[in-house]
């Protein structure tokens, strides 16, 4: 028997599905008539609407992140980076009300330092809180900063790299719906010595008290 060509071979072969799917189709939308479905009680619809309890969109402390750059005192700015301007370097964001950041650096001599203030606004405490456990997770070896924010956590590291060494302290605030983050580190160029621990420590935490001041006063 000849083969019948390609397109009417499929039409030949997809016609009685299309009818089986029509009938199917027509069976399905139709209301359902059988004693099982007449005795089914249709939903409350309308007293469960009523007796549920209604939602409400989480109550936000803090709507945008302030100005990173106006969030320190100028002598603040000038006692933790020698030589830097007060004034500061916001660096772009891609959402100023969710993140901003500002940047302070400068090199008196051979003594450098570096100094970053960032702001992040979440959409609730919760959020809040689970990016900050994440993060606090990420850096081990620190501890809680007591009194500060809802939560606050403090580590210094140092690292080496072709004799010379840095130091960096990193300060991490919770306060309700906001993340402040601190970072502070410095070389000496010329000694190759990296400055000690507890001035990297108290200086990121100094930074990190008045940066969560400043978020206060924005909200205010």
């Amino acid at each position: 028997m000849r083969s019948l060509p390609l397109p009417l071979a499929l039409t030949a072969r997809l016609a009685p599905v299309a009818v089986l799917a029509t009938a199917g189709w027509a069976l399905s939308s139709g209301p359902d008539t059988s004693p099982a479905a007449k005795d089914r009680t249709p939903p409350d619809t309308a007293h469960r609407s009523a007796s549920a309890p209604a939602t409400q969109a989480a109550t936000k402390t803090y709507a945008a992140a302030p100005a990173p750059c106006g969030s320190l005192a100028g002598k603040t700015v000038t006692s933790l980076v020698p030589a830097a301007k007060a004034a500061g370097k916001e660096i772009p964001s891609t959402d100023t009300e969710v993140r901003r950041t500002c940047s302070w650096n400068a090199l008196k001599g051979y003594d450098y330092r570096w100094l970053d203030v960032s702001f992040e606004v979440m959409e609730s405490d919760e959020a809040a809180q689970k990016s900050y456990q994440e993060r606090v997770a990420d850096r081990s070896g620190g501890g809680e900063v007591p009194g500060l924010g809802d939560a606050a956590y403090s580590v210094v590291n140092l690292t080496t790299e072709d004799k010379q060494e840095t130091r960096e302290g990193t300060v991490l605030v919770r306060a309700s719906n906001a993340l402040v983050m601190i970072t502070y580190n410095g070389s000496d160029f010329e000694s190759k010595k990296a400055p000690g621990t507890t001035e990297i420590n108290k200086g990121a935490i100094k930074a990190a008290k008045e940066a969560v001041a400043a978020l206060a006063d924005g909200q205010d």
